[in-house]
């Protein structure tokens, strides 16, 4: 966060509106519920549209990748609401190391507040560095609930792509989705629910939209071939930036399996044990800290996903050590940092589950987008020479229904040929 200059500390958010990009619309309502739920009023920022572009643009130089901009552009659109108050107003933007421009975006959003005129809306801004430790007062329950939250929106993410392919009525699964996600945050947002009872509410919550999907009349005899989607986490979990490929891969008959948001936090706290050892630390007080911590947050996303055991059997997402692994003959996690390890593991992972294709989604120039496109050839070369294809997006209509068309029909191909085996969804109704 920026620093007050009378008490030398970050500005408090009391009596402020937090307002939280949109990755994914699910996970930022999930996310700010947590928030809430700690006394901070938080909110999710208004959906991207021309307007969002056309703000953001106005404020970069078009070196930028696309989720700077449409970030910048959807907290410009709060600051021109009629009744906007700076002095109750600010920005959630963490950040990161690594090569992604991502760990640039908080700082620049300062600089184009300054250069406005509003300096005093400040963005609250904790980093991977610590595995995002500084989350502010009440950094334990708000971690907590925070990562209980993401684990919902990414257990609800999951059941809506598993069961939306194979509904007989268009738009049943996304209203079921919607209604699930509205639940997660009457549960989460609560001030003041002890622990384990917070839990029982939400695996309640969670129970009773596994039950809504299940009631969801869909034909699950139709065979689709799965596609991997990995990429940038922004672009590729907000279908606006990347112009609802994952729908255009549904529509043109196969069905998708996203990676997760709360990926990026097992990395994250990977990395930051990677770091207290590089410096020593090893048997520190910090290290137990953040051993704990990690213990205690995939204790909490187990009892979430346990929920959808049998729905999601075959869609388990791997531990972060295997993808890591997978990554290592490409590009070793030793040396090469964030997204393009996660996303060329992955991809790897996805070919041992039984997918049938890879797609990656970044924004133009992304350098992890960029590196990964140069090592999918020889990764599918190794692997059955499955299909892995990169789109990339800056922002301007582009017809991708070609593309996206040509590459479902080699997944069809590579289905028919190939040596790797998948579970097909079933219907899990009793």
């Amino acid at each position: 966060m920026g620093i007050d200059r009378d008490s030398g500390r970050g500005p408090t958010l009391k009596g402020r509106k937090l307002y939280i990009p949109q990755m994914s619309y699910s996970g930022a309502a999930a996310f700010a519920a947590a928030f809430r739920s700690v006394g901070i009023d938080a909110e999710v920022c208004p959906d991207s549209d021309a307007r969002t572009l056309e703000l953001g643009r106005r404020h970069t130089s078009g070196e930028e990748c696309l989720p700077a901009c449409v970030t910048l552009g959807n907290f410009l659109k709060i600051v021109e609401r009629p009744g906007f108050e700076a002095a109750r107003t600010a920005f959630f933007m963490p950040t990161a190391d690594g090569p992604c421009r991502f760990g640039q975006y908080a700082p620049y959003i300062r600089k184009v507040l300054r250069d406005i005129g509003l300096d005093e809306v400040p963005v609250f801004s904790p980093s991977s560095k610590d595995g995002y430790g500084g989350m502010a007062e009440q950094k334990n329950e708000l971690m907590r609930n925070a990562l209980r939250a993401l684990s919902a929106s990414d257990a609800l993410r999951k059941m809506l792509h598993r069961t939306r392919p194979y509904e007989t009525h268009a738009g049943d699964t996304d209203k079921v989705f919607a209604r699930a996600i509205k639940g997660v945050e009457r549960v989460i947002e609560r001030p003041g629910v002890p622990t384990e009872k917070r839990m029982q509410d939400l695996v309640a919550a969670l129970t009773a939209a596994r039950d809504e999907f299940r009631a969801v009349p869909a034909d699950f005899t139709r065979k689709r071939p799965l596609v991997g989607v990995v990429g940038e986490i922004f672009c590729r979990l907000t279908p606006f930036t990347n112009d609802q490929t994952i729908r255009k891969l549904e529509e043109y008959g196969a069905e998708c399996t996203l990676a997760h948001i709360v990926e990026w936090v097992w990395y994250t706290n990977d990395e930051h044990q990677k770091r207290l050892r590089q410096s020593g630390r090893r048997f520190s007080k910090a290290m137990l800290a953040a051993k704990i911590k990690d213990h205690i947050q995939h204790k909490d996303e187990h009892r979430i996903h346990q929920v959808f055991h049998a729905e999601l059997r075959g869609y388990e997402d791997p531990p972060i050590e295997e993808v890591l692994e997978y990554s290592m003959p490409y590009l070793p996690h030793t040396g090469a940092l964030g997204e393009m390890t996660l996303s060329v593991g992955k991809a790897i992972f996805h070919y041992h589950q039984g997918c049938d294709g890879v797609v990656d989604i970044s924004p133009f120039t992304c350098m992890n987008g960029i590196v990964t496109e140069a090592v999918y050839p020889k990764v599918s070369a190794d692997h059955d020479h499955m299909p892995m294809r990169n789109f990339f997006f800056d922002g301007t209509q582009t017809d991708l229904d070609r593309d996206v068309a040509i590459f479902v029909e080699l997944a069809r191909a590579y289905e028919a040929r190939k040596k790797t085996t998948r579970i097909h969804p079933t219907n899990c109704a009793a």
